[in-house]
């Protein structure tokens, strides 16, 4: 027999303020870093001899795969050794690893050091999401906020960099926002205040129950989502500056005002998150899920076909949902895994997800080059359309597989 889940007691004790900003900022850094590179590919392509931006980006694959790859060890770390500790690695690794991405002389050398911003950029979405929302008592909402401080992140990469590489050169749109990464966590290892345990060793359950065969279900089928969301993901944020580029060609063509333009497609659409993350606090999470995924189909077709200004509304409209869909992962491990092993199983799932999802970034070039961005947007509406199947499979929070979670 099942029952209607229930919700847990939440921890009266809670991460100061400043603490939970700093951890909205980490989020905001992760992206931004990680998409510089696709952001100044085209600068970094002339000054180390390749003729197309294409030739040059699959020399960022190693970043996404070690961004997946690094999120299982980072999440097993975060829970026995303790997710402060972690944090403070990420912050100052970060830093280092974009200093060096600065002061490489070739391609492969630039390519070491971007997979060495991949491997620290995995310890945030495994740690710093679990830390964030370990005390939450509206996790949707935590999250909300928290997706829309990494999409900012994302809205900065593309209008930081573009200035920087028009004033400065593209090696200062690595080491200043490098320097200032290491300045902030030299601030968060002062006002994060020491764990007393490590979140493995505490006692905890997950806020909704679910048997175990109605848990696994779930988490294949979040993963499997995850693949599919990760891969647009991929595609739209690292190929989308050179993708306005193309279709402003006659209308604009500075790389300053077309970071601008692209850093306020992200800004509008990372709101989606935090309207996302209050409705996973008061909605099922199946069908709202469900209507962005569908939604994302035919306005990726229609993006394909559209010029000027025209594909700026239809990008926006893309991001908006693209971005839409990001929460509902991290909320179905808040809703359904014990905080005990939570930073584990998002491990697991990011190491699947965005280890398979990095070939995007590989993809990308060779895809556009071959085919270009218009096949590129169809073949990305019919992964959006896998996406939605596969949501139809996960199981409902009322019955399929629902059982009690009794109060603590």
């Amino acid at each position: 027999m099942t029952t209607t889940p229930q919700i847990e007691a939440v921890p009266a004790r809670a991460w100061p303020t400043a603490v939970g900003l700093l951890l909205n900022v980490a989020h905001a850094i992760d992206h931004m870093f990680l998409l510089i590179f696709a952001t100044a590919v085209s600068s970094i392509a002339i000054e180390f001899g390749y003729a197309r931006w294409e030739d040059l980006m699959p020399f960022g694959v190693g970043a996404f795969f070690l961004f997946g790859l690094g999120s299982l060890p980072s999440g097993r770390l975060g829970d026995l050794w303790g997710r402060r500790s972690m944090m403070i690695v990420f912050f100052f690794g970060m830093g280092v690893a974009a200093l060096l991405c600065a002061v490489v002389t070739n391609a492969w050398q630039l390519a070491l050091a971007l997979s060495l911003i991949g491997a620290f950029a995995s310890i945030y979405h495994p740690v710093g999401i679990p830390m964030l929302v370990q005390h939450a008592r509206n996790p949707g909402a935590v999250i909300g906020i928290n997706g829309l401080a990494g999409n900012l992140g994302i809205a900065v990469a593309a209008v930081l960099t573009g200035f920087l590489v028009k004033w400065l050169g593209w090696r200062a749109a690595f080491a200043i926002p490098g320097l200032a990464c290491i300045a902030i966590g030299f601030v968060f290892a002062r006002v994060c205040p020491e764990e007393t345990e490590a979140p493995g060793k505490r006692k905890g359950k997950a806020s909704v129950s679910l048997s175990p065969a109605a848990l696994a279900r779930a988490f294949v089928v979040m993963t499997a989502a995850a693949v599919t969301g990760s891969l647009l993901f991929n595609f739209t944020t690292n190929g989308n500056t050179q993708f306005l580029s193309e279709r402003f060609a006659g209308v604009i063509e500075d790389p300053a005002i077309l970071g601008m333009l692209l850093a306020a497609i992200y800004v509008v659409a990372s709101f989606a998150q935090v309207i996302v993350g209050r409705l996973i606090d008061r909605v099922a999470l199946k069908p709202l899920y469900l209507g962005i995924a569908l939604m994302q189909i035919p306005l990726l077709a229609l993006a394909a076909h559209a010029q000027g200004w025209m594909l700026f509304v239809a990008l926006l409209a893309v991001m908006v949902f693209v971005f839409g869909a990001i929460p509902f992962t991290d909320a179905l491990i808040v809703r359904y895994v014990d905080d005990r092993i939570r930073s584990r199983v998002a491990g697991m799932r990011l190491t699947v997800s965005f280890g398979i999802s990095s070939l995007a970034v590989w993809l990308l070039g060779p895809f556009v080059k071959t085919i270009g961005f218009a096949s590129l947007f169809v073949l990305m509406a019919a992964i959006a359309a896998c996406t939605a199947a596969l949501v139809t499979l996960l199981p409902s929070e009322r019955g399929e597989g629902a059982v009690s979670a009794a109060k603590g």
